[in-house]
């Protein structure tokens, strides 16, 4: 899956097993996790809207994540960057993640650019580790 902010893919595991996954292959690529945001389940209290299990994993990497503030204090309202979980209607899992390169296209700073793409190269071997 290929979208013009992200990047993911279909997996084997059920939503149960794949959320753990991608929170330690987060941690294990230097990101902590900020916000752990129950899409469904705040829907269901909010709404009374049922929807198939669907998370939003807020991670930063705090090193690259200081480097790029120091450059552009403003840069926070881009950020974390976010991973999704999610089951479709048909019971898939699909791990998506935000693609930090687009977020560097909306900076003024070149020297953004290498940051963001080691935070991509990053975030494809968290997809490519679940």
């Amino acid at each position: 899956m290929k979208t013009a902010y992200g990047f993911g893919k279909e997996v084997a595991t059920s939503f149960e097993e794949t959320v753990p996954k991608v929170i330690e292959a987060l941690k294990r690529e230097g990101f902590g996790l900020l916000s752990d945001i129950d899409v469904a389940a705040t829907l269901k209290s909010k709404l009374g809207k049922e929807m198939p299990p669907y998370r939003i994993l807020g991670a930063c990497n705090p090193a690259l994540a200081h480097r790029v503030l120091e450059m552009e204090p403003t840069v926070g309202l881009l950020m974390p960057c976010n991973a999704v979980v999610r089951q479709d209607a048909q019971g898939k899992v699909h791990v998506e993640v935000m693609d930090p390169e687009v977020m560097s296209t909306m900076l003024p700073q070149a020297e953004v650019k290498p940051l963001a793409a080691e935070a991509k190269a990053r975030l494809q071997r968290v997809l490519d580790s679940v």
